[in-house]
């Protein structure tokens, strides 16, 4: 493993690894299935859509940490078998760490990027968590064990600096004062190359005091990502450790930056349809991430010997730092960290193929040597020039004493800037030192308070960053809020706090918190609204999404693992307490709940990860005065396509303007980006104290704004079977919304009809829907009226459409919009034509249902048109389905008109044949007379032929009237199937409510079960009594 290291610092290349982590706790509960599989250097990854379809990449490290792991006694994670295939921090570090240690003590800049979708493991494998310590502080225990190693050759000098870049603007997590407005500047010097101006430097002699300063960085990045209501997995992470190496024996001095790089999440917004987002994704959020694939994406491109005419290192403040790191004087590794879950698969494959193009980069990295040790250098030089210039003055009068005494004023100058540049570093580490025994003091003052008191503490989206704000609640009552100016309150900062927000009280042991007026507070996910005694691990929510954990008095404590109580479990509680839960999720796709569909689970838990950013949304609507609410919904949760099969569910955002009604419905991916959008103006209207200064923004750059489009409301079935026996159909459809709401009821009529647009007779029907085959069939869709419109209802100025789809139409078809009505009439009547019906047509007529998609429009949005590009007509208007039968028989004709030439020839066999008829025609004379003599047998045969031939029709007809008084029964039987499938009791249901739901769902059951059976029933004594007529007419019993 070492050599792998050392091989490493001796090329330039960047090096790329990749790691695949364990499933999480929402991947197992998923039923997530693995998709990654690892043979040496060689990971594929298999779409799980189509498992034939694999890609296989091939990196410099691969290491696999999904499965054959345990925990040792210390904690550790280790392979479960000696010489196992799972790789635990210690041998990630012997590969990767050692190697930039080892190039950082030879002298090179090196640069360690960890790239990955949120939550793949990136702050695992960097920082690591417990015992299991990561990349970063294993580094730093190691740089200084080899600093004591080395102190006779050489004095190392060590700084240490954490920043943070959100929204193209740099923090100092470092520093002592508050953050500025707008954050550090980088500028550019000719030397340095980008650096950060401000940026604070902090001596270090122990890993102690880095991993000190480590956890004070983050401590400031939680307080500020709530105080700004950033999101930390948007943020990127920087740390810098300057090494400085004086060797004084060869008056040689080395110097490296290793920059340690945590990305932020590389997981691409992306939209389950086709819509695109009129603000641009992501905006200064994620330029930095951007920006960083054009610059891989053109450093790899100029390393296959492609033109480039242009590195965008300047265009976000990312680059720039990284500049040196990328194509610069750095030895770079990257290490991309997947999971393996194949809900996850286009998150991994898009990280795979980023890490493909990022091991084709070249540096050209050198050894540096320290501007300052130059300078020292120089200056001992131009030293010993002066002294060699006073060694040979002679005396030489007046002007040789002048001369001497300005050598010698030269001289004590330039022995005075030595020794100041020398004693520096000692002065900055007594400062640092001292800085770092207040921190030791505050940490221990604090470790006391936590076995003394009970406490909150926050609990963060990003694990790294949870328990690390820690508010104590001493005996007495101490308010909670944004004010600081009382010496009994605790300052919290966040999205809905209120100046005063609530009252925590600790009273003989027990503590309770009461929520003031206007504040929202809530306790194990449900709202508060009174005075509450709070338990040992109660889960807090205060204003829109502030999320704490209660920890007891130390007596209350025990050893129980706390590490469950995550964000996750905060925002699973928030959706149970609003009755959404895994449970209902699967009662309303009548699945048992102990066997969950992976797909709902996925859909559940996308639903928990944008409820709290709702949440927020609805805040800084609220502050901006927006006058917009949020509101989540699951796409498609009671609907089903043209066979009845349940459709892709997905989560949505309901957008709708509190004035004006106006409603739009955003995916996940468009709100996503737009809740970005919405914080970056907040920041500066709200956060950044210019709100009442600032011009409004227009409205087309405002995130809380869209132009109008139609809105899908619902669908209905309306099934096609009855057209397969050319039985008329007219049925009162319901149209059920996303969500199982009725939104509508609507009264069509399917009704066979001949080329011209009658309608078909009884004598029309077929028994046997194969007779179609080959035939023409014509059929007119009737859609006469809408009634109840639930759309209409909430908004007089609105109006609808019907959409719809037939078989192969290339394009949906729309009725015109009806608006300002809740019974509108439609009168539409569109036919369609199969002009030689096909085997693929008659399956679709006798398992499919015709979708009848509602659509809402708005005042102000423009209303659907039917395209008619590639649909074909009948002379008769009628539209062409079945096109794949229809150009069969245009090819036949063409092919008809080909053979007529051929017809000319056998005019020439048709008079041979007429000389053959001749012949033949005096054989049929002898059999004539042979036919007469049996006359007399075949007459009563003949009788009997005649009876039964006449008998087919009239029967055929009256089959054909049972089927049809069979269909239209079913199919209010159908519609009481559909009744009992949404029949469901109320959330809020106590004891008597039950009780009378399940007498009303008996009802329910009796009555369908007795229509079933009545439709069933009159279908036998029909078929019964057809066939005794049949039987008594032929003469035949039984």
């Amino acid at each position: 493993m070492r050599a792998r290291g050392m091989e490493m610092a001796s090329k330039d290349c960047v090096k790329v690894a990749v790691r695949v982590r364990p499933f999480n706790k929402r991947e197992r509960d998923a039923g997530s299935r693995c998709v990654i599989s690892m043979t040496s250097n060689n990971i594929s990854i298999q779409d799980p859509r189509n498992p034939q379809n694999s890609r296989t990449f091939t990196f410099d490290y691969t290491y696999w940490s999904h499965s054959g792991f345990s925990r040792n006694k210390d904690g550790l994670f280790v392979p479960e078998e000696t010489g196992g295939r799972y790789a635990d921090q210690a041998s990630v570090f012997l590969d990767l760490g050692q190697g930039i240690l080892d190039n950082a003590l030879q002298g090179y800049n090196a640069t360690l990027l960890a790239y990955g979708q949120t939550g793949s493991g990136k702050s695992y494998s960097m920082v690591g968590y417990g015992p299991n310590k990561g990349l970063i502080p294993t580094l730093c225990e190691r740089l200084f064990q080899s600093i004591r190693s080395m102190q006779d050759s050489r004095q190392c000098q060590v700084f240490f600096s954490m920043l943070e870049i959100y929204n193209e603007q740099v923090a100092d997590l470092l520093s002592k004062t508050s953050r500025s407005a707008g954050g550090l500047r980088v500028r550019e010097d000719q030397q340095r190359g980008f650096y950060v101006e401000g940026l604070r430097r902090v001596p270090c002699d122990s890993a102690v005091q880095v991993e000190q300063l480590m956890e004070q960085g983050t401590r400031t990045r939680t307080t500020a990502a709530t105080h700004m209501n950033a999101n930390s997995s948007r943020s990127h992470m920087l740390i810098i450790i300057q090494l400085k190496q004086i060797f004084s024996k060869e008056c040689i001095t080395k110097q490296s930056n290793i920059y340690l790089v945590d990305l932020a999440g590389s997981e691409r917004q992306r939209s389950s349809g086709s819509e695109a987002d009129r603000l641009k994704e992501g905006t200064a959020i994620n330029l930095s991430l951007t920006t960083l694939g054009n610059v891989i994406s053109a450093l790899a491109d100029m390393t296959l010997g492609k033109k480039v005419v242009h590195i965008p290192y300047r265009d976000s403040v990312l680059t720039k730092l990284l500049q040196s790191a990328l194509g610069g004087n750095s030895r770079t590794v990257m290490i991309a960290t997947l999971s393996p879950a194949d809900i996850c698969y286009e998150e991994s494959l898009s990280t795979l193929r980023y890490a493909e193009r990022a091991k084709r980069i070249q540096n050209k990295a050198v050894v540096n040597e320290s501007p300052t040790e130059r300078l020292v250098k120089e200056l001992k030089a131009e030293n010993a020039k002066l002294l060699l210039r006073l060694s040979r003055l002679g005396q030489e009068g007046r002007k040789a004493d002048d001369e001497t005494k300005e050598l010698r004023r030269l001289l004590t100058h330039n022995e005075l800037q030595i020794r100041a540049i020398q004693t520096l570093w000692e002065q900055h580490l007594q400062e640092a030192l001292k800085d770092w025994e207040t921190q030791y003091a505050t940490i221990t003052q604090e470790r006391r308070m936590m076995q003394m008191h009970p406490y909150i503490m926050n609990i963060n989206e990003d694990a790294q960053l949870s328990g690390v704000v820690k508010l104590f609640i001493q005996e007495g009552e101490w308010d909670i809020g944004l004010a600081e100016n009382s010496s009994r309150s605790l300052c919290i900062r966040g999205l809905g706090i209120q100046e005063k927000h609530a009252v925590f009280s600790n009273q003989q042991r027990r503590v309770s918190v009461t929520p003031l007026s206007g504040s929202k507070v809530i306790v194990n996910g449900v709202p508060a609204s009174k005075r509450i005694e709070l338990q040992h691990l109660d889960r807090l929510v205060l204003g829109s999404n502030s999320t704490y954990l209660f920890i007891g008095f130390p007596s209350e404590r025990s050893v129980e693992d706390w590490s469950r109580y995550d964000y996750d479990y905060f925002q699973s509680e928030l959706a149970a307490a609003e009755g959404f839960h895994i449970q209902s999720l699967c009662d309303d796709q009548g699945r048992r709940p102990h066997q969950p569909d992976p797909s709902l689970l996925a859909v559940f838990y996308d639903y928990i990860k944008l409820m709290p950013m709702v949440t927020e949304a609805n805040q800084m609507s609220k502050e901006l005065k927006k006058g917009v609410e949020f509101k989540l919904e699951i796409k498609n949760l009671a609907m089903s396509d043209s066979k009845g099969h349940d459709l892709e569910k997905d989560t949505a955002v309901r957008v709708t303007s509190v004035e004006s009604k106006q409603v739009w419905m955003w995916s996940k991916a468009k709100f996503v980006n737009r809740k970005f959008l919405m914080e970056e103006v907040y920041q500066q209207q709200v956060v950044g104290g210019d709100g009442a200064d600032r011009a409004p923004l227009p409205r087309d750059r405002d995130p809380f704004w869209d132009p109008l489009e139609p809105l899908h409301l619902g669908s209905a079935h309306l099934w096609l079977q009855s057209l397969a026996f050319r039985i008329p159909l007219e049925e009162q459809v319901e149209v059920v919304g996303p969500e199982g709401t009725e939104e509508a009821i609507l009264q069509a009529q399917l009704v066979p009809c001949s080329p011209t647009g009658l309608p078909l007779g009884e004598d029309d029907i077929l028994i046997d829907p194969s007779e179609l085959l080959g035939k023409r069939l014509d059929f007119q869709l009737v859609l006469d009226q809408c009634c109840g419109l639930r759309w209409v209802k909430e908004a007089r100025n609105r109006g609808v459409q019907i959409g719809f789809q037939v078989f192969d139409c290339p394009q949906p078809l729309y009725t015109p919009a009806v608006w300002h009505n809740v019974n509108p009439l439609l009168d539409h009547r569109v036919q369609f034509t199969a002009l030689r019906t096909s085997q693929e047509l008659l399956s679709y007529l006798q398992s499919n249902a015709l979708v009848l998609e509602l659509w809402g429009l708005q005042e102000g949005c423009s209303e659907m048109v039917s395209c008619m590009d590639g649909v074909k007509m009948t002379q008769e208007d009628g539209i062409i389905i079945d096109k794949i039968s229809a150009s069969e028989h245009s090819t036949a004709e063409s092919v008809g008109s080909d053979l007529s030439s051929s017809l000319r020839a056998l005019h020439q066999d048709l008079e041979q044949l007429r000389n053959a008829n001749a012949v033949l025609k005096k054989e049929n004379g002898a059999l004539r007379e042979q036919l007469n003599s049996a006359r007399n047998g075949v007459e009563n045969n003949r009788g009997r032929q005649e009876r039964r031939g006449s008998l087919r029709p009239s029967c055929d007809a009256e089959f054909a009237k049972a089927l049809k008084v069979f269909y239209h029964s079913m199919t209010s039987v159908r519609g009481q199937l559909q009744r009992l499938r949404r029949h469901r009791p109320s959330e809020e249901a106590d004891l008597l409510g039950l009780r009378l739901f399940v007498d009303e769902h008996t009802y329910l059951l009796k009555d369908f079960s007795e229509q079933l059976e009545q439709c069933v029933t009159a279908l036998k004594q029909d078929v019964a009594a057809i066939v005794r007529r049949k039987r008594e007419k032929s003469g035949i019993w039984s």
